[in-house]
Formats: structure tokens, sequence, C-alpha cells
């Protein structure tokens, strides 16, 4: 999954960047409101954290052009701390949930999940195919019950097939969800995950096929 991060702060954005990479996130991450917009118009994130105060457009501004745009992406708003005025404009319109600066890394997380829930619709926590189990709040897998030890990219991956289980899912559509937009894909990089999780989770868990993709069954 997909997140835009606009924030202007370089120790913060890099430190936010860097913590929900490590929960299996893709981020791409820019610091100003006109390079937010910018990346809103032909990429498709799953939520966006959006900083209010911000060069050249500012958080309500990037917002509000969201909501012309009729772009519905869930947005965790972040605001400075006793500016009541803030929350109402960014509420007003149309954020989804706002954090005041400083904030626990764990409760953003955990907005942020509940917010990409909603939006799609469901309520679960948990995905299920097979004899595996997908848990993304707490990052874990399990097979026939017991954890299984996966790297970033293999989770990020194996919770874009669950997601999906039932369809196929195309290379490019990895690559999306396993570099931000300013790193360039390694040719062999999906393979190579591919591979390293069908020897944790079972051969015929992930099928192939050339020239249309990957697929997990959905049951």
């Amino acid at each position: 999954m997909r997140l835009l991060l606009v924030e202007d702060d370089n120790m913060l954005g890099e430190s936010l960047k860097k913590a929900l990479e490590q929960h299996a996130y893709g981020v791409d991450w820019v610091q100003d409101g006109e390079s937010a917009i910018d990346m809103l118009k032909d990429s498709p994130f799953v939520a966006v954290v959006l900083d209010v105060n911000l060069p050249k457009y500012s958080g309500i501004e990037v917002l509000k052009h969201m909501r012309a745009r009729k772009n519905m992406t869930p947005v965790l708003l972040l605001t400075a701390r006793d500016l009541q005025q803030q929350k109402v404009e960014g509420l007003d319109a149309g954020a989804d949930d706002y954090l005041i600066k400083p904030f626990d890394l764990d409760e953003l997380l955990a907005r942020l999940r509940a917010l990409i829930r909603r939006s799609a619709g469901r309520a679960e926590t948990l995905l299920h195919c097979g004899n595996v189990e997908l848990e993304p709040a707490a990052s874990v897998v399990r097979k026939d019950g017991a954890p299984i030890t996966l790297t970033a990219k293999e989770f990020r991956t194996l919770k874009l097939l669950m997601e999906r289980a039932g369809k196929f899912v195309t290379k490019a559509d990895i690559e999306y969800v396993l570099y931000s937009a300013e790193d360039a894909a390694e040719s062999n990089t999906v393979e190579v995950t591919i591979y390293n999780l069908r020897k944790k989770l079972g051969t015929q868990f992930i099928q192939t096929v050339r020239g249309v993709g990957y697929r997990v069954n959905a049951s």
C-alpha cells in the first residue's frame, strides 16, 4: 500500500517515512503543497498524511483541491498544538482525521489503519487465504497458526496479493508498493520476492501466469 506523506520538516519527514516503511507501507514523501498536488494528479494512494503548515500551498489548500477534484483518498491531517482553528478548517475542508503535533507514532499508525479500513469498506483486521493469516496492524503472518518471519518487501507483496485474493496482480502493481516514486525498481526484485515467499509459505501458495501476473486463492 502506498501513502503520500506531505511534511516540510526534514527531520520529522525522514523519521516518519522510515517508520512507515518499517510497517510495510510504501511512502512517497514531498515537502510542499505544490508537489503534493502534482503527485495526487496521477498516483493512487491509500491515504495521505498531510501537514497543515506547508510552503507554496497550505495543507488546507491541498485538501480543498483534492476534494474539488472528487479525490476522496483518506487524509490524516497534522496540526499544530492548540490551534483549534486549524482542526476546524481541516475537518470542514474534508479531512478524515487529525493529529496534534507532537504525536505518538503508534497512534498515527492506528489512525491510518482505521482510515484505510473504512475507506476500503471493511472492518476486519485479518486477512485469510488457505492456511495463511496476515495481521496488518501487527505486521504478523502465520502459517497453520505459527508465525512466519518476512522481510518488509515480502510482507508488502503478500499483503497486496491477499487483499486481491482470487485476482491476478501484475509485476508493475507489486513494484508500485515496493518502491517510492524516486526509486528505480530493480529488474528481478519481484521474482526474488515471490520465490522467497513460496519457500516460506509453500510452492503452490502463489500462482504465476506468464504475461499476466501472480495470484493467491481466495480460500
